[in-house]
């Protein structure tokens, strides 16, 4: 099921649906985790183009290399739980790629006081942590893929404490 197959048919139902928005919010953040390299430095529309070739053609490559039923990684005894590795490796190489692409900030680094930085809004600083938390909870606990047993259930905790801590 490479790029969403039997999604568009109309027949997908449970298993497929939920691997397809699981694979689409890890893409997702994939592709956000870019923003952060890039930003001040990218046009929206530069943003795009690259997040369409990530969403496209990167992301699925690469899962597909370590998820996928015959993944030349997966073959070789690559593990990675909620996205761990995938995920941010392809968003942070992406990141390095496009700010060793597009160069510093302009004017970011030029005054003697470059060095000194106000974030814009603490409160909102907090709040996006906060929000960040509680959706690792989502994320990590929801990788164990599974609540039909009482052993999953345990495994799920287990995965939200280690998340907490």
């Amino acid at each position: 099921n490479f790029v969403g197959g039997g999604l568009m048919d109309g027949k997908a139902v449970g298993g497929d649906a939920l691997s397809f928005l699981f694979q689409w919010s890890f893409c997702s953040v994939a592709s956000t985790i870019v923003s952060g390299g890039v930003a001040e430095r990218l046009t929206l529309p530069g943003y795009m183009i690259f997040t369409s070739v990530m969403a496209g053609f990167i992301y699925p490559t690469v899962v597909s290399w370590s998820w996928g039923p015959s993944g030349w990684l997966g073959d070789r005894g690559f593990s990675d739980f909620a996205g761990s590795g995938v995920v941010h490796m392809v968003g942070g190489v992406g990141a390095l790629c496009g700010a060793a692409i597009i160069g510093p900030r302009e004017g970011r680094f030029a005054s003697h006081d470059a060095w000194q930085f106000t974030p814009h809004s603490v409160p909102f600083v907090v709040l996006g942590t906060f929000i960040l938390w509680v959706g690792w909870f989502g994320f990590n606990c929801g990788s164990t893929g599974s609540m039909s047993y009482v052993e999953d259930a345990a495994s799920a905790a287990l995965v939200g404490v280690n998340t907490s801590i």
